[in-house]
C-alpha cells in the first residue's frame, strides 16, 4: 500500500464508500470499475488506480463484489474505530454540528462540548452538558478523545489546538479560517466556507465569460 496517498485519493474514496452503499441498497451484488466510475463521475482507470495503491480488490471480468469492497473502503478510511471527539465551540456551528446525526452513523461520537461563554457553561446539549474551555485538557483525558473540531473565533484557534495536541490529540477539524501550526504528526483538516463559496464564484465568473 502507498503511503503517499493525494487527499484527492481519500475523497474519491470516500465518494465510492457512498456509491457502494447505494448499491449495496439496490440488492446489487457485484459492480464492475466502470459502473463505480459512472456513478462517481470519473474513469474506470481512475477507479482502479486509486484502489490499487491499497491492495488487489475483485477479478478481473468479474467486477468487484459489493459488501467486500464496501467493507474493504471502510477499513481504508478508518471507519471499523469508534471514533471519539470534543467539540470546542458552542455556537450556531457547532450546535449545527453536535446535531448531524450522520457523524454517530459513522463512527463518530462526539463525547464532550467545551465554551468559553459563561452563558453556555453548563448548559445541556443531549446527554452532554457544555463545560468551561478551560478544562479541555482534562476532558480529553477524561473522555480517551482522539479527535478536535474546533469551532472558535479566530484568535483562540491556535491557542485551544496547542492545549488540545498537548493533551494528546492527532486529529483536528478546523472550521476557524486561521492556519494551525502543528507539530509532525498531528492532521488538519480545514473547513473555509468562504473559500469553497469563492472557488464557486472562480468556476461561475469563468463560465459566464465563456457564454456568448
Amino acid at each position: 500500500m502507498s503511503r503517499n496517498v493525494s487527499a484527492s485519493t481519500v475523497r474519491r474514496l470516500s465518494h465510492y464508500l457512498r456509491i457502494l452503499e447505494q448499491f449495496e441498497r439496490a440488492g446489487s451484488v457485484t459492480l464492475s470499475s466502470e459502473d463505480l466510475a459512472e456513478a462517481a463521475d470519473t474513469t474506470a482507470a481512475q477507479v482502479r488506480k486509486d484502489l490499487s495503491q491499497f491492495g488487489s480488490f475483485g477479478k478481473r471480468g468479474f467486477g468487484y463484489p459489493v459488501p467486500g469492497l464496501k467493507r474493504h473502503v471502510q477499513q481504508i478510511l478508518g471507519l471499523e474505530h469508534a471514533w471519539r471527539i470534543v467539540l470546542v465551540g458552542a455556537g450556531r456551528i457547532g450546535a449545527a454540528l453536535f446535531e448531524y446525526a450522520n457523524f454517530r452513523r459513522r463512527g463518530f461520537s462526539i463525547v464532550a462540548v467545551l465554551d468559553a461563554d459563561p452563558e453556555k457553561i453548563g448548559t445541556q446539549w443531549g446527554d452532554v452538558t457544555i463545560e468551561p474551555v478551560d478544562t479541555l485538557a482534562d476532558v480529553i483525558a477524561r473522555e480517551q478523545a482522539e479527535m478536535l473540531i474546533l469551532s472558535v473565533p479566530n484568535e483562540a484557534a491556535q491557542p485551544v489546538a496547542d492545549q488540545a495536541i498537548t493533551a494528546g490529540i492527532h486529529g483536528i477539524l478546523n472550521f476557524a479560517p486561521v492556519q494551525l501550526r502543528v507539530p509532525d504528526g498531528v492532521f488538519v483538516q480545514d473547513v473555509n466556507m468562504v473559500m469553497e463559496l469563492e472557488a464557486l464564484s472562480f468556476d461561475l465568473s469563468r463560465s459566464a465569460s465563456k457564454r456568448p
